[in-house]
């Protein structure tokens, strides 16, 4: 498997920077960036990470704005996500001698 990505933005051809250029003479062209892939199955059993995939913030940001209802549909949330916690709070003084409020929260353990 390379170890070269191409990168996934969709508008990472347009983008006119020095790394993009290609080409010699009258002959020129923008090109999608090449992306380096440091993750591989092998190194980090999780999987790969985001930016194997994309050059930069700027077109990770295009690629979900374009298929944002698509990665939604993959895996909808039709429910909230809840975690049992535990809130504790102290009332404390500070070094400069007001009060304050201390908020601790620690997760359930159900085992």
């Amino acid at each position: 498997m390379s170890d070269h990505n191409w990168c996934h933005g969709p508008e990472c051809h347009t983008y006119t920077t020095q790394s993009r250029i290609r080409g010699s003479g009258r002959d020129k062209v923008l090109r999608t960036r090449k992306v380096k892939a440091y993750y591989t199955y092998e190194t980090n059993p999780s999987g790969p990470h985001i930016f194997d995939f994309f050059c930069d913030q700027r077109c990770l940001m295009d690629y979900v704005r374009k298929h944002l209802q698509q990665i939604v549909q993959h895996e909808p949330r039709t429910q909230p996500l809840e975690l049992p916690i535990n809130v504790t709070k102290t009332t404390q003084e500070g070094w400069n001698g007001r009060t304050y409020t201390q908020t601790n929260i620690e997760r359930v353990d159900n085992n």
